[in-house]
């Protein structure tokens, strides 16, 4: 087990020290979390056979996060998650114009959480929480924010989640997670031969610029039905406009659960490895990304390239475009109001 090492991390940026946080349980799972971008940078789980390897891509160093900013890999997102369509939204009769990072749209909160150093507020073997206050106006958004991440490591091998935050105006807030899982190990090839399942009977097709169309759309008899096992690459590559529309699976699902209701969303299993992931989430939604833009120019933390579809991504969120959508769940958050929001990752075997 190559854990990083905290030298490969400690840094600085614009006066705030950059560090990395190791927590572990004895089950052996090591979880490294950086404060730049609140991210999780390796994470160790065992095999059927009992071997442990790295299952999240990322980078060897703090330099190589720093230089490729937008990578998200293992980052914390927002202040809103997914896509705003022309970077704009009303609320309260004014209109906020957002920063444009995505062609004619708003993707990921601008780039903002993913890319400042969090405050290390409390950190012991099991739990990390990490804090940011965002500003008013930051990225164009209104209210300055104050948000608050907590991650904790179960005896049960749980990665659980939780985002708290407050605003001195009313906003909106969508914070996500955003790992890319390669159950294989990182930099071991694609992930098509995962198979997936994902709860959720609806999903919500997209146009060619990734924002979603009026109606949400059921998943049966088409390549976005998970509501049993199916690997990845079984369907990607169809004849399908949603398929064409996504270079592949880049589609947030409708979860087949009560809104605001903390529920199972999706379970991943690695034959070969026999490892299993689960996703657990209080959210509406949950983003499959298939790894359609890893294309070989970014290099891993074994020296590898990261090919084509090398890595997935299970996002729970609010649906993309929800500002600008009033048929969607509201991410608004009033002034004074809390915010709060969980997701938990199981690890397993077959």
């Amino acid at each position: 087990m190559n854990l990083l090492s905290k030298k490969q991390f400690q840094s600085e940026l614009e006066g705030k020290i950059i560090d990395l946080f190791t927590l572990s349980n004895s089950n052996g799972i090591h979880i490294q979390i950086c404060n730049f971008g609140a991210r999780v940078v390796s994470l160790f789980v065992p095999d059927k056979g009992g071997e442990f390897d790295d299952i999240v891509l990322g980078f060897p160093c703090i330099e190589d996060y720093l230089k490729h900013r937008n990578t998200y890999f293992g980052a914390t997102i927002g202040r809103y998650a997914n896509r705003i369509a022309k970077g704009q939204f009303d609320l309260n009769g004014k209109t906020y114009f957002l920063s444009k990072n995505n062609g004619n749209n708003h993707l990921h909160g601008g780039n903002e959480l993913n890319n400042v150093v969090w405050k290390m507020v409390s950190f012991d073997k099991k739990h990390l929480k990490l804090k940011h206050v965002s500003p008013d106006g930051e990225m164009g958004y209104p209210g300055t924010v104050e948000i608050f991440v907590n991650y904790s490591l179960s005896e049960n091998n749980e990665l659980e989640i939780e985002y708290f935050g407050e605003s001195d105006q009313d906003t909106i807030l969508n914070l996500t997670h955003h790992s890319f899982f390669n159950l294989k190990g990182e930099g071991r090839g694609d992930i098509l031969a995962h198979q997936i399942r994902i709860n959720a009977k609806q999903f919500t097709p997209i146009n060619d610029e990734s924002i979603p169309l009026k109606d949400s759309e059921q998943t049966d008899l088409s390549p976005f039905d998970f509501n049993q096992l199916n690997t990845i690459g079984e369907r990607i590559n169809v004849e399908h406009q949603q398929v064409k529309n996504g270079k592949g699976y880049d589609h947030n699902f409708v979860l087949n659960k009560t809104i605001g209701a903390f529920g199972w969303a999706a379970k991943v299993v690695e034959p070969s490895s026999g490892r299993t992931l689960e996703v657990f989430t209080d959210k509406p939604g949950l983003q499959f990304y298939s790894g359609n833009f890893l294309d070989g120019t970014l290099k891993g933390k074994r020296g590898e390239t990261y090919g084509f579809r090398s890595g997935f991504c299970l996002e729970p969120q609010f649906f993309p475009n929800s500002p600008n959508r009033p048929d969607f769940p509201s991410t608004i958050l009033k002034k004074g109001e809390n915010y709060y929001s969980k997701t938990m990752y199981q690890f397993g075997v077959l």
